[in-house]
This record gives structure tokens, sequence and C-alpha cells, in this order.
């Protein structure tokens, strides 16, 4: 199952909004093929594997890193492939949680007497999909906020500069993250004031959907994220910014305002949602992130910290209202490691009561 779940990462990033899938072809105590997802509407990683496997496959033992699908969508059921094939017993690591797979896989394997057994290296195989199983539970894409800063938390000097914080090594693992996603969001200011192209560029990979959010949309014509000649950029605004967004590459989505003023965090998720889009990385700025926060819609935080000390400059979060230590924003699940000289914190924002 270890095997299968390595195959599976090979597909991270690519088959959105399919998961990411690994399977691995056992016979006679040896490995004879193995097989891995590779995009949207392609072979299966059970598909590939037992193409692989060939006459091999009869008697054999099928593990895969997600339940086999019985249903027909752009390929056929890896249900029957798996029957058609011989395989004598399938060991899957967890249920799919998409309600046209859930259960029906392995009752249709069952049924024809195949002998399945689950639950193998589960927590491994669902926080390699952690987006998917997020999407298919909550009804709205998993969301990361990525940031990079100083020891004193700032994400700029107070002149803007940010180019650049962390050291290349970091850099080359944030692009790692842009290419594993549907899209990257960043705020008004930040565009209006970095710029930033949102592309993968110090790994291969494919460029994400890029959004930006602004409630007044005012963007300078000049932009280069609203000039791009290849991915189209949407810009989230009111329907009064809407009116103010002069780009013919921009793609916009208009939205009404809440009393604030500002676009609802939820019904932004509910559209990119409609889009398809699963995982989003929220890479600034400090006051959109701060709504993300408020709004409970950060499930993921990501940081690299620089060894250095700028003084005032722009933090990486707005104000929160924040007044006392025991109502800050605390993590579960916290990891820590070392990325070349910065480090890189990774944790889970915890889930307060109603």
């Amino acid at each position: 199952m270890k095997l299968a779940l390595t195959e599976a990462t090979k597909g991270v990033g690519k088959t959105s909004p399919n998961p990411a899938v690994g399977a691995v072809v056992v016979a006679d105590g040896r490995v004879v093929a193995r097989g891995w997802h590779r995009r949207a509407g392609t072979a299966h990683a059970e598909i590939a594997a037992l193409r692989a496997a060939g006459a091999a496959a009869r008697g054999a033992t099928l593990y895969v890193s997600l339940e086999p699908c019985n249903h027909t969508g752009r390929t056929g059921p890896c249900t029957t492939a798996i029957i058609e094939a011989g395989i004598r017993r399938v060991v899957m690591a967890t249920t799919d949680p998409n309600p046209r797979v859930r259960g029906r896989g392995r009752r249709r394997l069952q049924d024809a007497g195949l002998e399945v057994r689950s639950d193998i290296l589960a927590a491994e195989a669902r926080q390699l999909n952690e987006a998917y199983f997020h999407v298919h539970r909550t009804g709205r894409p998993f969301v990361t906020v990525k940031v990079a800063v100083s020891l004193d938390g700032q994400i700029a000097t107070a002149a803007g500069d940010s180019r650049w914080i962390t050291g290349l090594a970091a850099r080359r693992e944030s692009h790692r993250l842009r290419a594993s996603v549907d899209a990257v969001v960043i705020g008004g200011e930040t565009a209006r004031l970095d710029d930033p192209s949102l592309t993968v560029r110090h790994t291969r990979g494919r460029n994400p959907h890029r959004v930006i959010v602004t409630a007044s949309g005012k963007l300078p014509g000049g932009l280069g994220l609203l000039n791009t000649t290849d991915e189209r950029t949407v810009v989230a605004t009111t329907t009064g910014g809407a009116k103010r967004v002069s780009s013919a590459r921009a793609d916009v989505w208009s939205f009404r305002t809440t009393r604030g003023g500002r676009i609802a965090i939820d019904s932004l998720l509910e559209r990119m949602t409609g889009a398809g889009w699963q995982s989003v990385l929220l890479e600034g700025g400090g006051k959109l992130i701060a709504e993300f926060l408020r709004a409970g819609r950060v499930d993921k935080w990501i940081q690299f910290t620089a060894p250095i000390i700028i003084g005032p400059g722009r933090a990486s979060v707005s104000d929160l209202g924040i007044e006392h230590v025991a109502a800050a924003v605390t993590f579960e699940r916290v990891s820590w490691s070392e990325v070349g000289k910065d480090q890189m914190f990774v944790g889970y924002p915890k889930r307060r009561a109603a």
C-alpha cells in the first residue's frame, strides 16, 4: 500500500477534479505492475496497473489507494475491469467519499466473489487527497494560506519591497504548492502593489487559475495579471466594482456586498465550487487572509519564516479584532521543517465551537 500511495503522489496537482490514485498488482508475493492516474479523462490507476500486468493479473492481488469506482464517467467502471482481469483480492486504503462511489465499488467487487480489505494506511490516503475529501464533506474548496515572512512577521518592508524574504529552496516549495492547486488567490491591494505573475516557475507543473479579489474593482489597466496571454485571470468583485474592470482578458465574477461593503467569503467559495475547483491557495494580502480567518474558512496554514528582521512593514495578517491571547487562532497537527535556510510551518486551524 505504501508503494500504491507513492504511485498516487505522481498525480498530485494533475488529476482535479479527480483524486490522485495509485495501484499495484502483486502476484506470488512480488510486484508485477503498478499504475497511477495521470489526469482526468485518462485511465484510472487500476486500469493502468491492470494493463501493465496483462495475464499476470489473473489470481493476483490489487492494492489501490482509494476505493475503485463502479460508475461510468469519462471512463468505464474500474470494478468491471478488475473483475474481468481475474483479480482475486483487492486491498484498498480507504472508501471514496464521492457519493457516486462511496461503498458501491466495494459491494460490486464482493458481489462478484472477490475478497476485499480496506482501511490500510487510510489516514495517509486521506491526507494525500485532503482537498478531495474536504470538498465532498463540506461542499466547498479546501483553502490553504501560504505566507513568507521575516522573523518579526512582515511580508514586505514599509516601502513595499518583498523580493526576496525567503531563499530559493522555500520559493521552489511555494511553486510546488501552486502547481498542486486549482486556483491561487490574492487581494486587490496585493495585485496593485506587487503585480505578481502567480505562475509556476521553479518547478514543473501546470499554472493554476488566478483570482484577484477586490470589492472596488479598481485595478491598473497595465496590470500583468490582466494582460496575460495564457490563462485568463478571474476578478472577483462587487456589482459596482465590475463596471470598473476594463480588461478584456479578465473573467469578472460579481457579488452582492456584505454590510461592510465586502464580498462574502462563502459566496466566493460557492462560485469556486461551481467552477469545479477543489483546492485554493490564498497568498495574500493581510486583509483578505484576515477575512478568511474571521469567516472560519482557512483549512490549512503554510508559513515560510526567514531568519531576517525587517521592523515596521506589511504584516501577513491584518487586524482580527483579538484583544486577549486566549482568543487567538490556534492550530493542530502542527509540523516544522527546514527548507534551505528557512523554517516551514504547517498547521490546521482549530475550529471553535459555535
